[in-house]
């Protein structure tokens, strides 16, 4: 299929990162080897995950096969565990033996921080598929009884502040609200927002903060801040202050932290765990790339690891790649800039912030919004899987 002597990439991980890098690099460099490994033949649409508690969507519905996207970009797939580096020898470790490199793009994502006591315990939203659908469930529990105690919160990485993810939260906190009044059940559930800080949700900049607070207050959900957690028994939230919040169902993002195998690498690593990277998105190690959650970046206090960050810095460090491999000097920089809609079902609130500046609005309009994105972005996988069906489908 490829030339001899064509030159071998390989890019750890399949999510959001990790495809826009498969995508880029099979453009820049038509007659290279790419290889991508992934533990599983599955991509989850994270963005939407707030939707499966409310039964907006299904499991179902955001769990995709990539490998016939990769087949369509003439892209090896290799379904294996990443497990360490030989950055002199170009070589990545995994649970299939060594795979030689002459270009790496790290984009395996990171890890969640759940050392409080009680932690592992609670339910998540944004761990994937299956913990938002033990979210439905319980939900589900609680409506047919008629009544119940809903807390929700983030947190973060207390060696990397930046290592979180709060926008989530939020968007559950005030779907959930426009669910149980459709329902007709909200003045029998009690909504609780905690959290250690005065102000949460900083790095979608002041008048956010002002704007999701004041919609909380407005729609009579309880606050809780300034207070730090510190445990958790069965769903009861236990704060530093001493009180309790009793709860029924807790939700809670934790902080992210690098992941386990990242320490086998020999790159240099962020106090969070993370490999870290210049402003190019490349490594300590020659010839080798992060992109998205994997990764700590240099930039303002409020980089987001977000999807739309992980895209970025993948079309970059493939820009970068791409130029190094063929002799020229990479000077791609991923545009720095924070763009979340803060859903609430029916309405959402959008943030758009940039190193120059921070713009907010809120719309009826940017619910559909949201849902067209979805579509646009899962179309290309969609139409990859029609025309290259799973044998024996």
């Amino acid at each position: 299929m490829f030339a001899t002597g064509s030159k071998q990439i390989v890019i750890v991980g399949a999510g959001f990162g990790g495809l826009a890098a498969a995508r880029r690099l099979r453009k820049l460099m038509p007659a290279a080897e790419i290889t991508l490994v992934a533990p599983v033949d599955e991509f989850q649409y994270l963005p939407s995950l707030i939707w499966i508690p409310t039964g907006l969507r299904d499991g179902a519905e955001l769990r995709l096969r990539f490998t016939p996207l990769l087949t369509r970009l003439c892209v090896r797939y290799v379904e294996a565990l990443a497990t360490g580096l030989d950055p002199a020898g170009r070589k990545l470790h995994t649970t299939k033996g060594d795979i030689a490199y002459d270009g790496l793009i790290i984009a395996s994502g990171g890890a969640w921080l759940k050392k409080l006591p009680g932690a592992m315990g609670l339910h998540g939203v944004c761990e994937g598929v299956d913990a938002a659908q033990a979210v439905r469930a319980r939900l589900l529990d609680l409506a047919k009884a008629g009544k119940g105690r809903i807390a929700l919160s983030f947190a973060t990485n207390p060696q990397e502040q930046g290592a979180m993810r709060g926008g989530p939260v939020f968007e559950m906190l005030f779907g959930l609200d426009t669910w149980l009044r459709r329902e007709k059940l909200r003045e029998r559930f009690e909504l609780t927002f905690f959290h250690a800080s005065n102000a949460p949700g900083q790095r979608l900049g002041e008048q956010a903060v002002e704007v999701l607070l004041g919609r909380m207050a407005q729609k009579g959900i309880r606050t809780v801040l300034g207070k730090k957690p510190v445990g958790f028994e069965d769903q009861d939230v236990l704060l530093d202050s001493g009180e309790r919040i009793e709860s029924d169902l807790t939700l809670l993002v934790p902080g992210m932290r690098g992941q386990d195998w990242f320490a086998n690498t020999g790159l240099e690593l962020s106090p969070g765990g993370f490999v870290k990277a210049d402003d190019m998105c490349r490594t300590s190690a020659e010839g080798a790339y992060v992109v998205g959650d994997a990764g700590s970046f240099p930039g303002p206090d409020w980089l987001p690891k977000q999807a739309h960050m992980a895209d970025l810095q993948a079309v970059a460090a493939a820009q970068n790649l791409a130029d190094a491999l063929q002799g020229r000097t990479p000077h791609h920089k991923p545009r720095v800039e924070l763009v979340c809609i803060v859903d609430s079902l029916d309405a959402g609130v959008l943030v758009w912030r940039t190193p120059k500046r921070s713009f907010l609005f809120a719309s009826r309009l940017l619910h559909p919004a949201k849902r067209l994105f979805e579509w646009y972005y899962l179309r290309d996988l969609r139409s990859a899987a029609a025309k290259f069906p799973a044998a024996g489908a």
